[in-house]
């Protein structure tokens, strides 16, 4: 079994940074696609970024330029590092990964984590 444990978030300003880590428990996140959504108060979840077990990544419009997925597969995690934060991005920020993919980016993923809570303040 699969778990996936976030960490990282917190309180930030506008225009400030944070880098989200993804660990692992049974299971190398070697053989893993790893991807972020984010769900808000009062809103759907959604997609945040993606990064493949050969390291291609993809993003949402609204993070591009701004938002940075990459995985040290030495260390079991991968990070999401989120630069020139806005209060638009206040959400919990959750980590889940797939074992096998057929779309990308991938539409389903087989394991969850809790997610760690962001908040940006204006």
């Amino acid at each position: 079994q699969v778990q996936l444990v976030e960490s990282g978030g917190g309180l930030v300003q506008a225009g400030g940074s944070l880098r989200l880590s993804c660990a692992a428990s049974g299971r190398s996140f070697s053989a893993l696609t790893v991807g972020w959504f984010r769900q808000a108060p009062g809103k759907e979840r959604e997609f945040v970024a993606v990064i493949s077990k050969s390291g291609s990544t993809y993003y949402v419009d609204s993070v591009k330029e701004r938002f940075t997925i990459f995985r040290d597969n030495g260390k079991n995690a991968v990070f999401l590092q989120m630069n020139s934060l806005k209060p638009e991005d206040t959400a919990v920020y959750i980590c889940t990964a797939a074992e096998r993919i057929t779309n990308w980016p991938p539409r389903e993923y087989d394991y969850w984590g809790q997610g760690t809570q962001v908040t940006v303040s204006s």
